[in-house]
């Protein structure tokens, strides 16, 4: 596979600490590369500056002459007051294409991405159809690499499971960052981990999501082996250097100069070794035992006139692991809502047990202050925090979610995604629950705080009620699923795959109905009589005498014809050329008066 674009010894550096140092990357032709790292590692700013939108501190970039590399960002801008199919135009204003050329490739590439209204706004779409445009921006130019940035960002599970399909299909090949397992699984046949725990600040393995996995694990392990080794040799080394002081000017300067080698060996394995940490995650249960936590019977909820649910009943139990499913604006939070307590059903009752202790943990981290400092999000009550039967410093709090103490004085603002996820989980960690109510809190987390909130989900006393996008947990976490159609039904399912197969089998069956309508009403329509219109009532009234007009112009054009000799070949073709003109316009009348009798009939 040919070279398309080539990174070496990029450097970068944020604020106050390092992104990464000396990388290099090449990226070929038809390569599917899953981009992942922990957060904080740089992996948005790097794709930036693959795409050309930002310069590294140090180390340069090649790229094949010609290339096209096409980006899609983690959010979707668009100019305001664009429609879809003008956003698709204009992002093929430098391509040598005619205006019509440019109108018809937009318009195959929003069918391709499954647009129906090509001139619905681009500011007035949802979030999901908005990603859909940025894809179709990108693949109407025709890139031979495409970088993209948490591209399932404000996709649901069937715009998920379209852009997979999507790339496995595209003729170009692609870096994508993400965090999302079972996405990573099905569109890499390679993945690079950016992070400093590596040499050289990268890990890049030639197969799957498991396959990397298992390498790393091995790799990691026998770092850490290599780093127990190196610490021993230093052990050593120094307790013979400083045997006697008197000796030390005896001793091989060689051996010398290697103890101080290893020293910045380990130095530097300690500084890998020490990025690898992960977000110590653990919520607390009460230890109720009752039976019934929480109740609901025959609710339902609608939403400007749209149902999202109804008649729906469930229990929630100590161990219960309840997913929600559905398609975005199918009710999934409102339906969270209504069982917390926030919002009542429409219809129906849902019953909570007595002192119920319930948190949640709201889409977007809502409740989030982001003019705070960190210090005051993470223990808003002066420098100690409780965490079970423990009085820990605001310091060590933050250092179990990966915070320097050097961090706690930024504004929250100042964070990323993932850092304010984490925020958000260790403020719920402090607050002990019966219920965890738990909305998209999977948003901007890296994968090592993903397996770490599963099995700290998985471990939790209590119920828990979530709503994800990222199959693996729901999966490998809930215990039931309750999957909402987006059309007021909601019917509980084994696992993702089985709602995912049900809602494609329900919309292809509605696509038919919606076909058949349409071809009836088409038909119907067809079949009803229709008034003439002015101009063509004016038509119909003249349109006999132009036909027996037209039909004498062919009688005069027959009879020059037979006057003309034979011998005069240039005569003979005019005087033909004239009938034929003739005849043609004599034909066109005749199918205008039908065409026009059948709207007078109905016929």
């Amino acid at each position: 596979m040919s070279l398309l674009l080539s990174a070496q010894n990029l450097t970068k550096a944020f604020a106050h600490r390092p992104l990464f140092a000396d990388l290099c990357l090449d990226l070929r032709a038809g390569e599917r590369v899953g981009l992942i790292g922990p957060n904080g590692a740089g992996k948005s700013t790097l794709v930036k500056i693959l795409a050309g939108l930002e310069a590294a501190d140090a180390g340069n970039i090649t790229s094949r002459r010609g290339v096209r590399i096409g980006y899609i960002p983690q959010d979707d801008v668009f100019p305001a007051g664009l429609s879809a199919r003008e956003v698709i135009i204009a992002a093929l204003a430098d391509d040598h294409l005619e205006e019509h050329e440019r109108e018809t490739q937009a318009a195959i590439t929003l069918t391709q991405v499954g647009f129906a209204d090509h001139d619905q706004l681009a500011e007035n779409m949802s979030g999901g159809w908005r990603k859909r445009l940025a894809v179709a921006r990108q693949l109407a130019r025709k890139p031979d690499l495409l970088l993209l940035d948490e591209p399932t960002n404000h996709l649901d599970l069937p715009g998920v499971i379209w852009l997979e399909r999507l790339l496995r299909s595209a003729p170009f090949g692609y870096l994508a960052a993400t965090h999302d397992r079972a996405f990573l699984r099905a569109i890499a046949d390679e993945i690079l981990e950016v992070s400093r725990i590596y040499p050289g600040g990268a890990f890049r393995v030639a197969s799957g999501y498991d396959d990397f996995a298992d390498r790393r694990d091995e790799f990691l392990e026998a770092q850490d082996r290599q780093r127990a080794a190196v610490a021993n040799q230093v052990r050593r080394e120094t307790e013979w250097l400083g045997h006697k002081a008197q000796a030390r000017t005896r001793k091989a300067s060689s051996r010398i100069e290697a103890a101080g080698a290893r020293r910045g060996e380990l130095a530097d394995l300690n500084y890998r070794t020490a990025a690898a940490g992960v977000a110590g995650i653990d919520f607390s249960g009460t230890g109720r035992q009752t039976r019934k936590l929480l109740t609901a019977t025959g609710i339902s909820k609608s939403l400007g006139g749209r149902p999202l649910f109804s008649g729906l009943d469930l229990m929630l139990s100590p161990g219960t692991k309840l997913g929600l499913l559905g398609p975005n604006g199918s009710g999934k939070s409102t339906l969270m809502r209504v069982l917390a307590g926030q919002t009542d059903p429409d219809t129906g009752v849902v019953t909570r047990a007595e002192g119920l202790r319930m948190v949640m943990f709201e889409q977007g981290r809502a409740a989030l202050n982001l003019t705070q400092s960190l210090r005051e999000a993470l223990s808003p009550n002066g420098e100690h925090v409780t965490f079970g039967d423990r009085q820990l410093h605001v310091a060590a709090w933050a250092q179990r979610f990966l915070f320097k103490a050097e961090q706690l004085n930024l504004e929250m603002s100042a964070l990323s995604g993932g850092e304010q996820a984490r925020v958000r989980i260790a403020q719920l960690m402090l607050k002990p629950a019966d219920v965890l109510f738990l909305d998209e809190p999977t948003n901007d987390l890296d994968i090592a705080s993903l397996e770490v909130l599963e099995e700290s989900l998985a471990e939790f006393p209590g119920a828990v009620v979530l709503v994800t996008h990222d199959r693996d947990l729901m999966d490998r976490l809930c215990t039931e699923v309750i999957g909402l159609d987006g059309r007021g039904g909601a019917s509980s399912y084994g696992n993702v795959n089985q709602w995912l197969t049900a809602y494609e089998r329900s919309n292809v069956e509605q696509t038919k109905a919606a076909t058949a309508t349409a071809k009836a009403a088409t038909a119907a329509a067809i079949a009803k009589p229709k008034k003439l219109s002015y101009k063509e009532q004016q038509e119909w009234d003249g349109i006999e005498a132009a036909i027996t007009a037209a039909e004498a112009v062919v009688a005069t054009r027959e009879a020059e014809v037979s006057r003309v000799a034979p011998s005069d070949h240039v005569a003979m073709t005019a005087a033909c050329r004239a009938l034929e003109e003739a005849q043609a316009k004599v034909e066109k009348l005749f199918a205008r008066w039908q065409e026009l009798e059948a709207r007078r009939s109905g016929t």
